[in-house]
């Protein structure tokens, strides 16, 4: 079964990681975004993946050739008109009687999908949310959805829609672009995948709802942060540093070079990675980065970046306070 990604997007509130990387090769948790992604898409029964790429998309094709062997179809997107129109471009390379699996690209989600495409009706991935209005959300009765709608001013669901969709033909989906583009029906100024699965729902095609409990946001760093340490939990570090305290659950790379530091807890060291007498916790190191005589926490450092302090030597009285920034 084939699925698609999207993975155009330039990732902006990443920045200034995502100036040199595309946000889906962001570290989380030892790999790659996309990387989570595909191990879970793969485990469902996907042997075929067409990612639509665009900013630094040449970079995406590399990682994914280099560590997975299904069938890849790269479609580059040129301009950002809408998740819909992104879809849409996949047109020539879907056979439209089959069916088809979309997630996008920049969540890491936690749910069975070997239940899903199971499922004997078209289906979404919804989670309840506190606040709707930041999400396309479903109106669902008797376990089926009603309407779809994106990003309401005014809630009318607490469902959000979560980026996983399995559809059983994969024809009406493109039709239904087909006519929002036809006769240019934008929502917010571009083509919505939300309208063109309300159209058909309008159509009479029928829709249900399966959970997604867990559901990661990776979009800022603050929540690229506590992702990481979700999908920490359960991650043991054995190894043994020289003079080295392991707080666990960390991810430390085999290669990662370690001296005189306290990791963890909820951390992750980069390949090649460099610390030395620091402390480090709750946060990201990336790949050949060098971190030196410095205490880090709630921090992403990049590949090959390198941070360092500086050491303090102090001889103080009893009853004394110091405070050193």
């Amino acid at each position: 079964m084939k699925a698609i990604i999207p993975v155009a997007g330039v990732g902006s509130r990443l920045r200034p990681h995502t100036l040199s990387n595309p946000k889906v090769l962001l570290n989380v948790a030892g790999k790659p975004i996309i990387g989570h992604i595909m191990d879970k898409l793969i485990a469902s029964g996907i042997d075929e993946a067409i990612v639509i790429v665009g900013y630094m998309g040449d970079m995406i094709e590399k990682w994914l050739r280099k560590h997975y062997t299904i069938k890849f179809t790269f479609v580059t997107q040129k301009e950002l008109l809408g998740l819909a129109h992104a879809i849409w471009m996949c047109k020539p390379y879907v056979v439209e009687n089959e069916p088809l699996f979309i997630i996008l690209g920049d969540t890491i989600f936690d749910v069975d999908l070997e239940a899903v495409v199971k499922s004997p009706f078209s289906t979404l991935g919804v989670k309840e949310v506190a606040d709707p209005r930041r999400f396309g959300v479903a109106v669902t009765r008797d376990e089926k959805i009603l309407k779809l709608v994106e990003k309401p001013d005014t809630p009318v669901s607490n469902l959000a829609i979560v980026g996983l969709y399995f559809l059983k033909q994969a024809g009406s989906l493109f039709s239904s672009i087909d006519y929002l583009i036809g006769q240019e029906i934008k929502t917010k100024g571009e083509y919505q995948l939300t309208d063109a699965l309300q159209l058909m729902i309008e159509r009479g095609e029928i829709f249900t709802t399966f959970p997604v409990h867990g559901w990661y946001d990776c979009g800022k760093s603050e929540t690229l942060l506590s992702t990481n340490e979700i999908l920490l939990q359960g991650n043991h570090s054995e190894k043994k540093y020289t003079g080295c305290i392991i707080n666990n659950p960390v991810f430390i790379a085999d290669s990662a070079i370690l001296k005189d530091a306290i990791i963890g807890p909820n951390t992750t060291i980069g390949e090649q990675a460099t610390i030395t007498n620091a402390i480090i916790r709750d946060s990201i190191i990336g790949s050949e980065a060098r971190v030196e005589h410095i205490t880090l926490e709630h921090s992403i450092v990049g590949n090959n970046a390198s941070i360092t302090g500086s050491p303090h030597k102090i001889n103080i009285g009893d009853y004394s306070e110091i405070r050193l920034g």
